[in-house]
């Protein structure tokens, strides 16, 4: 195969930016909202890694950025690198290869005689020895010359006890106005806003000063206004505005999400960041006022130095005298390079090496793999959630039988946004990037509906009673005395008899909840008031819907009699973090709905009628059915089986014990893998039951823990070969794709929703106490919006610690930027970096990574910036 490529590089022209004065204050808002991303309500939680808009400039620079404007990591500390190395996970022949490559490429500021043997140095060494900074000559040197100049910090990050104040101040506002509990005492003047809201309610705050109060007494009554003033007596340079009302959103970035999220659910993002903007430096200059004007650092210290040209002297061969003989342009430049070396660029070379490791063992697994026999046709076909997850559930269903298995998006390719029966609520049931084109509503027949309603009336009553009682000022007296002789009965079963008791709870809600035999609005009639899309799809829609996904995946032939549509969910009890468990492409709620509504559409005779017009023939015997995939248990529930040919009733009883056998074998695999287990226990299938009701399990099951990688390509390519619940499987078959829109729409969807969820596992790792949520014992759930470490933190917007580490010391996941590996020939790569911008900037910056495998020749193609190579033996 040619190894000639399309360059991911493009010509990039000049761009000069306006002087700050001359821009608008929004588009300097706009700019500073890069460094944060847009955060869902807890009870939606949608995978979304925090960096998403700086995807524009590579991944080391950001890092960079990061660490030196506000001393954020990217990278893992280099401990969890080194016990990677212990477990086998770095191969030291990458690290080495890592490093040669990096000094060929880079326009090294020394010669490479003295960067190589430095750099090897500083590879491995955190620190510079005690003898070396014991130099006598060490702190003139070092005193003599300024590295950089001080990051742009606000005036209250310099001031302890006034930045507390800020924050503490901030979370209370927020909470305030961001609740969705509907509390009985909601905040006055929500309606108007954030900032007008705050204005009129600011100078009755007890927690400021009267002196504080009076400052903002006069305060303008216009959120822009009121920021531009406060920018203005804080002294912030114009050409500063940037990067301080960036410090500001990164001081909590999980409430500047949600504002982020909010805003940009009524379509002005820009306006709800300039008005929490506006109050929280609003708040800085009433705090800060006796302090002003504040004396500005403009330097780092010399003891940032002083490591740093020890280490030269140390590890680059060089004397006191031969320092000082170096003009001074040349000794900031050479200080730059280990300071930059470093703190980044060995992280990232370690990172690299570790990644490369990963890829060459996939790649071994996968290309000394030996398709199982196919003589026997499939009986069944089951198309599951790309979730890693299935993976294994997927691999072992395959060995007990003629079943095959298929991945795609487990939103099924449908945008839509459900309404469950008599509820007022609406579920937008699609991932985050894509917006709902139509609404589907459950409906059921008045007669059978009558006994489920009276049972949710009578429980609606019963909890609305309990709390208005806990929320009245007087009846909440009462309330222990009432309900604690019970409450204390169920709080003494679920912890004495965790198991038992969790069943029965949750036996009793499924019955409290039965509903009857519901029916889908599938097709069109009209247009829903409150959000104006229609509800249900015309003939068309529904036939392009079913047509797109069975051509994504490559099912457009050789139907067998049985197909099972899975939808997914987790099982778990007293965890906040139960949406982040759910399925990501629907919203993070469970996939039954869009698995339901793919089945009844692929049953229509209608649409099977106009799909065989298109060269898609689906046999008068072949039934879709509708299944959820429970990934705590690992058990297939079947959710509606409408009446089945006689080809499809044996392949349903025969797939039925089928099921068992595979769920035990999965949880048995699973279960080794969690801590406090004590291997695989005797009764794997149990345990996974027990730690789905138990109220106390901090840690039902890994989630997507672990992903590392997302194959897209026929089955046949890892079909029985054990990928460890680490990769993402979407089925495709380039032959069916000639023109690449169907690879084009994996990647713009699905792909990316992978990426999210890999760089949210990656942050929670690598900088838990920033970009994670802490231990999960300690959260407290606030607002019905998020959770906190107690009652007055950050809104925590990622995952929790249980979720990413397997104790305090050891990790379980491995922080690993997403590999994509596409089967399809090498131009149909190059034809998607070409039409695909943001993809290219992805693969380019270092976002994610790029492999292809050729379908003739098998040749595995890794794409990096600038060049295609093949990836090199180990």
């Amino acid at each position: 195969m040619s190894k000639s490529a399309t360059s991911l590089e493009r010509p990039v022209g000049v761009w000069q930016r306006d002087h700050a004065q001359a821009r608008p204050l929004a588009a300097i808002v706009k700019e500073a909202a890069k460094v944060i991303a847009p955060l869902w309500p807890i009870s939606a939680f949608i995978a979304r890694h925090p960096w998403m808009g700086l995807e524009g400039e590579p991944f080391a620079d950001a890092a960079d950025r990061l660490q030196q404007a506000h001393g954020i990591d990217l990278y893992p500390p280099m401990a969890v690198f080194h016990a990677a190395m212990a477990k086998g996970e770095i191969d030291l022949v990458f690290v080495e290869r890592q490093l040669q490559q990096w000094l060929d490429k880079q326009p090294l500021s020394v010669s490479r005689r003295e960067a190589e043997p430095l750099c090897r140095a500083l590879l491995w060494n955190d620190t510079v020895p005690e003898e070396a900074l014991c130099l006598p000559e060490l702190p003139q040197l070092a005193e003599a010359i300024r590295l950089r100049p001080a990051a742009v910090r606000p005036i209250s990050a310099r001031l302890g006890n006034i930045v507390e104040r800020l924050d503490q101040q901030m979370i209370k506002w927020c909470k305030l106005f961001y609740d969705e509990a509907k509390t009985p005492w909601a905040l006055p003047h929500r309606e108007r806003g954030f900032y007008p809201a705050w204005r009129r309610l600011v100078a009755a705050d007890p927690a400021l000063s009267k002196e504080e109060r009076n400052r903002l007494a006069d305060w303008p009554h216009d959120g822009e206004e009121a920021l531009r003033q406060a920018l203005m007596k804080l002294g912030v340079r114009d050409e500063e505005a940037g990067a301080y009302l960036e410090a500001h959103l990164l001081a909590l970035p999980g409430w500047a999400g949600m504002v982020v999220w909010r805003s940009r659910q009524v379509g002005d993002e820009v306006r709800g960041l300039i008005d929490y903007l506006a109050v929280r430096l609003s708040l800085e200059w009433a705090l800060v006022a006796p302090y002003l004007p504040f004396e500005r650092g403009n330097h780092t210290d010399s003891s940032a130095v002083l490591s740093l040209l020890a280490a030269w002297l140390h590890w680059g061969g060089m004397t006191p005298e031969d320092w000082q003989r170096l003009p001074e342009k040349e000794q900031r430049a050479r200080l730059a390079f280990v300071d930059r070396f470093w703190r980044i660029d060995r992280c990232h070379l370690w990172l690299e090496a570790w990644e490369n490791t990963y890829e060459a063992k996939l790649k071994e697994t996968i290309s000394a793999h030996r398709p199982m026999d196919e003589t026997k046709a499939a009986i069944a076909q089951l198309l599951f959630c790309i979730d890693v997850r299935s993976e294994p559930f997927r691999r072992h269903l395959e060995a007990v039988g003629p079943f095959e298995t298929y991945g795609c998006a487990g939103f099924f390719g449908l945008p839509i946004q459900t309404r469950a029966l008599d509820s007022d609520d609406v579920h937008p049931s699609c991932p985050a990037i894509v917006a709902p084109q139509h609404e589907i509503n459950e409906t059921a027949v008045l007669e059978a509906a009558r006994p489920y309603r009276r049972r949710r009336d009578m429980f609606r009553f019963v909890g609305e009673t309990f709390k208005k009682v806990k929320q009245h000022v007087l009846a909440g007296l009462l309330l222990p005395e009432m309900s604690g002789p019970w409450l204390g009965l169920h709080t003494l079963a679920r912890s004495a008899a965790p198991a038992w008791a969790g069943r029965v709870v949750r036996q009793a809600e499924a019955a409290a909840e039965q509903k009857p035999k519901t029916a889908l609005s599938l097709h069109r009639h009209g247009k829903d008031e409150s959000t104006g899309l229609p509800v249900g799809f015309t003939t068309e829609e529904q036939v392009q819907y079913v047509k797109q996904l069975l051509v994504n995946i490559g099912l457009t032939s050789s139907f067998a009699p049985l197909v099972v549509v899975c939808g997914h969910e987790s099982e778990t009890a007293n965890n906040p973090y139960a949406s982040a468990l759910d399925c990501g492409a629907c919203g993070g709620a469970a996939g039954a709905f869009n698995a339901r509504v793919f089945a009844e559409l692929a049953n229509l005779p209608s649409v099977r009628a106009e799909l065989a017009k298109e060269g898609i023939v689906i046999p008068d015997e072949t039934v879709f059915v509708a299944a959820e995939h429970i990934t705590t248990v690992d058990e297939l529930r079947w959710l509606e089986v409408p009446p089945l040919s006689e080809a499809a009733e044996a392949a349903f009883r025969q797939l039925k014990p089928a099921l068992g056998e595979a769920s035990r074998r999965a949880n048995a695999e699973r279960m080794a893998k969690l801590p406090h287990v004590g291997g695989t226990p005797r009764d794997p299938v149990a345990e996974a039951q027990r730690r789905a009701v138990d109220w106390s399990e901090i840690r039902p099951e890994w989630g997507l823990a672990g992903n590392a990688a997302f194959l897209i390509g026929r089955r046949e390519l890892t079909k029985g070969t054990n990928l460890d619940g680490r990769v993402f499987l979407h089925s495709y078959d380039w032959r069916e794709d000639p023109t690449g829109e169907a690879l084009a729409g994996i990647i713009a969807g699905p792909a990316t929703v992978g990426q999210w969820i890999n760089l949210q596992y990656y942050a929670s790792t690598v900088a838990p106490h920033y970009y994670g949520s802490g231990d999960k014992t300690t959260q407290t759930v606030t607002g019905g919006i998020g959770v906190m470490q107690g009652n007055g933190s950050d809104l925590l917007a990622g995952l929790p610690w249980q979720s990413v580490a397997a104790s305090d010391r050891e990790l379980f996941h491995a922080p690993l930027r997403l590999l994509v590996i596409i089967e399809a020939p090498s131009y149909y790569i190059e034809r998607l970096l070409d039409r695909n911008e943001d993809f290219r900037l992805k693969v380019q910056n270092g976002w994610l990574r790029l492999a292809s495998i050729d379908p003739n020749s098998g040749m595995w193609v890794n794409w990096k910036a600038g060049h295609l190579a093949s990836v090199p033996p180990r």
